[in-house]
């Protein structure tokens, strides 16, 4: 019985440390539609090296051209529903 008991209690143990491992955040994609173009994929690590990007309430939006960004700012809460990625951590700089 006490055999039964802790085979149980093991594999539970097992369950619970499986089911923590795949609880990992999803990856950043590597291209984005551009919220005023849509139907224009963007590469987030090319418009990041030529800040192409606007970050809006925690979310950072990428676009496809230099006319973008002017739009998105002129009324931001109207793309805002575009496809996005978390605003990255800004490093704080060590003294």
């Amino acid at each position: 019985m006490n055999k039964i008991i802790a085979t149980a209690i093991s594999g539970l143990c097992v369950v619970g440390l499986a089911a923590a491992q795949t609880t990992q955040k999803p990856a950043t994609p590597k291209e984005v539609a551009c919220p005023i173009m849509p139907s224009h994929k963007v590469n987030i690590a090319s418009a990041t090296k030529t800040k192409m990007f606007a970050d809006y309430k925690g979310k950072r939006y990428f676009f496809c051209c230099g006319g973008c960004p002017a739009e998105f700012k002129a009324n931001p809460a109207k793309y805002a529903k575009s496809a996005s990625i978390p605003t990255p951590k800004t490093k704080t700089p060590t003294k």
